[in-house]
């Protein structure tokens, strides 16, 4: 996701996990620190999983950030219709997803609805820059900014989290603290995930879709994919394929050259999928939060100066560091970047997030 670099404020659906990287120049001074790491496991109750991540935030700070989050991101009119819809058909929306969101809210004494229409707030908001590249060798890397409003609070409440099935890594991902959605995240060895924002429509149409429809809202199929796609081109086509609540672009890398794909979602489908073409010169994509065949306006352009530091760099330069160093260029790193993500499905243990300061 990429933020809004000038007036209107960049939002973004934060989402970092990182699994240590091993020290490097690029982690010098300056450069923010990792944000806390965490076990889930999914052999646990879904009304469980969740609890001993908890234990370690002050549940009144917690419900106070739900309660800023949802007082701006909702209007005032929409909070009662959508909390009565949801307490009427709680048992329609997803699985394990919305018990596990029981968990939570039991845990911190909030309502169901509140902790779903935070849960979903979240969906649009979602401004972020990613990129997948191909090097030299043909080794695919993948990295992203994620934006978002209330960085303040979303910095502290930034996690990393290890999905465990039967004490193994099944995939990881980043995360905000109460929302079990994931915009980035890996499954070892098989491929990488990030989402950005396509802004279409007002979210609580996108609420009432997800109730309605059956759809699924963005960063909960992230994290079933994750979970159950066995391969990159499984995944694309879950992510290409399955209805939506909300338009979204997916960027997807892989573990063998030309595994890396930008697709751009409508609700019901895809409208668009942009491969990398290595042998043709493209051996990178950048998407930040339009549509890549159409000019980005002027007062948001963090795909230009992205492209230019991508080129500068060079095919034979490209790494794990060197994105992380594109990532870092303003305005693609901006006051409203959260974290910033770099990792390869291939080396699953270099997953790196990183906490932004604002700049």
């Amino acid at each position: 996701m990429g933020t809004r670099a000038t007036g209107a404020a960049g939002h973004g659906a934060h989402l970092a996990l990182a699994l240590l990287l091993l020290p490097g120049p690029w982690l010098a001074a300056g450069v923010p620190g990792a944000p806390p790491l965490f076990n889930v496991s999914l052999d646990a109750a879904p009304e469980q999983r969740w609890l001993p991540m908890l234990q370690h935030y002050d549940p009144d700070f917690v419900r106070a950030a739900v309660a800023e989050v949802i007082g701006d991101r909702v209007p005032q009119w929409v909070l009662g219709v959508i909390g009565e819809v949801v307490s009427k058909v709680e048992s329609f929306l997803p699985q394990p997803f919305t018990d596990e969101i029981r968990g939570i809210c039991n845990f911190l004494n909030l309502s169901l609805a509140d902790g779903i229409l935070v849960n979903l707030a979240y969906e649009a908001s979602a401004f972020c820059t990613s990129i997948v590249a191909q090097d030299a060798q043909g080794h695919i890397y993948h990295g992203r900014n994620l934006d978002y409003n209330f960085g303040n609070i979303l910095r502290k409440m930034t996690v990393d989290v290890q999905f465990l099935k039967n004490g193994q890594v099944a995939y990881t991902g980043t995360t905000f603290v109460g929302y079990v959605g994931l915009w980035t995240g890996q499954s070892p060895h098989k491929f990488t995930v990030s989402g950005d924002e396509r802004d279409k429509g007002w979210w609580w149409e996108n609420v009432i879709a997800a109730i309605s429809l059956g759809h699924s809202p963005i960063s909960w199929l992230i994290r079933k994919t994750l979970s159950d796609s066995e391969n990159f081109e499984a995944a694309v086509y879950t992510l290409a394929k399955t209805p939506l609540i909300a338009d979204v672009y997916y960027i997807v890398g892989g573990t063998l050259p030309r595994e890396g794909v930008v697709i751009t979602r409508n609700r019901g489908g895809p409208a668009d999928i942009w491969p990398l073409d290595p042998l043709n010169g493209a051996w990178f994509r950048v998407e930040t939060n339009y549509d890549h065949w159409k000019p980005v306006p002027e007062w948001d352009d963090r795909r230009t100066p992205a492209i230019k530091a991508l080129n500068a760099t060079g095919q034979a330069h490209i790494s794990l560091e060197a994105l992380f160093q594109v990532l870092s260029v303003f305005p693609v790193y901006n006051n409203y970047t959260i974290y910033t993500t770099v990792m390869s499905a291939a080396q699953p243990d270099k997953y790196v997030t990183r906490i932004r300061s604002q700049s």
